[in-house]
């Protein structure tokens, strides 16, 4: 990009999203994460948000009412809960945000570049939900000023969890050269390590798992790093790539002198090049407007209205600096894009890790299962039921096709959707909860059968006895005038042979049972009979041991 005419954007915003799967100590399980992370210390860096729609009407403001009417009624109940004047009061809702104020800058060095960018951190949030392992960090950023390159180098190099190599010059690959989170007196929190390279690769080799950035493990504090020897009630591991999803709001003053090839650079979140050249061949960027940009408010005439370009990886809004309406932040572009926009990017990212860590779990089940052992048997039945029960909540709770029936809002989020393919993610965790259900259904069926094998066995050998001594009503014995001793020791004569012969009966059902179909079936001669016959006698064999390696 040529750096003379390289645009300038007047205000820049970006939210950072990273979903992440969240592990709590055994003892902890029933406990919600937001107990945890603010019941440690009385000095806890995280506090629940509990002012973002106040009941007081003297600050419940406009943007709060439009941020609500956006979305459907079932979603409003989603995100918001009840009414207070129901009694209910809004924590009803399954969502909680937790917030850290410490961290108030980020400054940030970029390969090649001479000064570093320093950025305000307007909110450092963690989204929990309730019922679902998950937690999603929200990192939300703005500058004033930047050069389009720096903007695209920012969206392109923040959000990284580490790095995927490291250049000849011992940066990490795609990374910004230096991160540093700082307080709002300008000291220094924590700083990024993606130039370590002996520790990335000592923790894969020793956990087979990622290592994380130092600046982004500080950010989750008291939280650690599943794979890590730190102690911590609550421990976290990432679900999916280390690139974080984002979304960015981009006012410059002449958006129409952006080319093409920013556009695609911005929304597939790619590294700043030439703005006459695209960084994918044009045969890959052929539908690039259909697919992920809505331009119903764009107008190639003019500095006026608003371009939205969806990706799945990213959500990028961009407009003109000068444009009122664009700029507002209580009831225009950008407030919709803080709130609204927010919202209905980061749904889908929560359908998507909710469902990758079901998938995840329902392998981990089948992986534990040993057929051969009876409380691994039990184990795993427990767990498939669990995961049942937990996506049947999920299902009803939190998945939704529709969020809203605003014409931008409905295709926004359907955009995300297909680029994150969640639909058929949901129906692949759907079919294979449905088919660990099926197994345990028929599971169950064939030991149901078993048992009843087994009781008619028992039943036909009893029906002999029963009516041996039973027949015409008569008694073997008179004993109706001996004594009370005469009759206990006439009673356990009889109960502890016809108890033995229950146990061993029940005990050699199976082979019983095989005689008795053997008896049955006409066209085996009486030899194969009196085979069958002979086997119910055999003693069992002990089981095979496994042969020695």
């Amino acid at each position: 990009m040529d750096q003379q005419t390289d645009p300038t954007v007047r205000h820049f915003r970006q939210i950072l999203l990273w979903p992440l799967e969240l592990i709590a100590a055994a003892s902890d399980a029933t406990a919600a994460p937001w107990e945890l992370l603010t019941e440690a210390e009385p000095a806890a860096v995280w506090r629940v948000v509990d002012d973002e729609f106040p009941d007081d009407p003297a600050l419940f403001q406009e943007r709060h009412y439009g941020e609500f009417a956006t979305f459907l009624p079932y979603v409003q109940r989603l995100l918001y809960g009840e009414g207070a004047a129901r009694g209910v009061g809004r924590g009803q809702s399954p969502i909680r945000v937790l917030r850290r104020t410490d961290v108030a800058r980020a400054r940030l060095t970029y390969p090649d570049a001479a000064e570093p960018v320093v950025l305000d951190v307007v909110h450092v949030d963690l989204y929990a939900f309730y019922d679902v392992d998950v937690v999603i960090l929200v990192v939300e950023l703005a500058g004033s000023d930047l050069p389009l390159r720096d903007a695209q180098d920012t969206l392109y190099r923040l959000g990284r969890a580490y790095p995927t190599h490291w250049t000849a010059e011992g940066q990490g690959g795609h990374c910004v050269t230096r991160a540093e989170w700082l307080d709002a007196d300008g000291a220094v929190l924590a700083v990024s390590d993606y130039e370590k390279r002996e520790k990335y690769l000592a923790h894969v080799g020793r956990y087979r798992a990622p290592a994380i950035a130092a600046h982004w493990e500080f950010l989750l504090t008291p939280l650690v790093p599943h794979h890590s020897g730190q102690r911590g009630r609550l421990r976290y591991r990432p679900v999916e790539y280390h690139r974080m999803p984002q979304l960015a709001y981009l006012a410059v003053d002449r958006p129409r002198a952006v080319s093409r090839a920013d556009f695609v650079r911005l929304a597939l979140v790619t590294a700043p090049g030439s703005s006459s050249a695209l960084p994918f061949s044009e045969r890959h960027v052929a539908e690039f407007e259909r697919r992920h940009v809505d331009d119903r408010y764009w107008s190639e005439a003019g500095e006026g209205g608003s371009r939205y370009v969806c990706s799945g990886e990213a959500m990028i809004v961009f407009g003109g600096a000068g444009d009122r309406y664009f700029a507002d932040r209580e009831t225009g572009v950008l407030a919709h894009f803080r709130h609204q926009q927010f919202l209905l990017f980061m749904i889908p990212h929560f359908h998507k890790a909710a469902l990758v860590l079901m998938s995840d779990r329902l392998v981990d089940a089948v992986n534990h299962l040993d057929v051969s052992d009876a409380e691994s048997v039990k184990r795993f039945k427990r767990r498939i039921r669990q995961l049942k029960e937990t996506f049947l909540r999920f299902t009803h709770r939190y998945w939704f096709h529709e969020l809203s029936d605003q014409a931008q809002a409905k295709a926004l989020y359907r955009m995300c959707r297909e680029s994150l393919d969640t639909e058929r993610l949901f129906a692949e965790v759907r079919d294979e909860i449905q088919d660990m259900a099926e197994y345990l259904d028929s599971d169950s069926l064939r030991r149901q059968a078993n048992m009843v094998i087994r009781l008619t066995v028992v039943t036909i050998v009893g029906l002999i006895g029963t009516i041996t001594t039973g027949f015409l009503g008569m008694n073997l014995l008179a004993a109706h005038e001996a004594s009370w001793g005469a009759k206990a020791a006439y009673f356990a004569l009889v109960l502890v042979p016809t108890t033995a012969l229950t146990v061993w009966t029940i005990a050699r059902s199976r082979r019983l049972s095989d005689f008795l179909e053997a008896l049955s079936d006409e066209r085996l001669p009486t030899r194969a009979k009196l085979a069958a016959l002979v086997e119910v006698w055999r003693r069992p064999r002990p089981p095979s041991l496994p042969a020695k390696r």
